[in-house]
């Protein structure tokens, strides 16, 4: 539920046919809070209620499986698992620090930002053009939100 309802704040950019969302912030913190398997877990369900049609992923979307497989946004949506499992993982294997909870939000970025630049690579066929739609745009408000769930997860 939370990240469906981090999905609803989107802000479009022109030029990209990404959105600027809190969603990723979600994601994140259900990993660090969750911890890798139910964090995973939590994300594949989150899937599944958006592939059977619920709203939950970002509006203006493709919606249901269509938005989940053959849109823009992909490759992020489908990284979501994954990495909500790598911030878990880093998140429990250590002592529970802002600084654990900021290197675990900054490897489940990489990693969510490997799918959702692939896919864009895929759609269209240009690497430079995936990261001028997918990244450029997008790093500071990254930053934020990985500072943003390592402060919550730290506490």
């Amino acid at each position: 539920m939370l990240v469906a309802l981090c999905a609803r704040i989107a802000i479009p950019i022109p030029g990209t046919p990404v959105p600027l969302t809190v969603q990723n912030f979600g994601v994140l913190l259900v990993g660090l809070l969750l911890g890798s398997r139910r964090g995973f877990a939590a994300l594949v369900l989150y899937l599944a209620e958006g592939a059977v049609g619920m709203p939950v992923f970002s509006p203006g979307g493709l919606g249901g499986i269509t938005q989940l497989f053959h849109g823009a946004t992909s490759g992020f949506l489908l990284a979501y698992p994954l990495v909500a499992w790598v911030a878990g993982y880093v998140m429990e294997h250590g002592k529970k620090s802002f600084a654990r909870a900021a290197l675990s939000g900054l490897l489940g970025e990489a990693v969510l930002f490997i799918g959702g630049l692939s896919w864009l690579a895929v759609l269209t066929h240009s690497v430079a053009q995936a990261f001028r739609l997918g990244l450029f745009w997008f790093l500071v408000a990254e930053i934020i939100k990985i500072l943003m769930a390592a402060g919550i997860a730290a506490r």
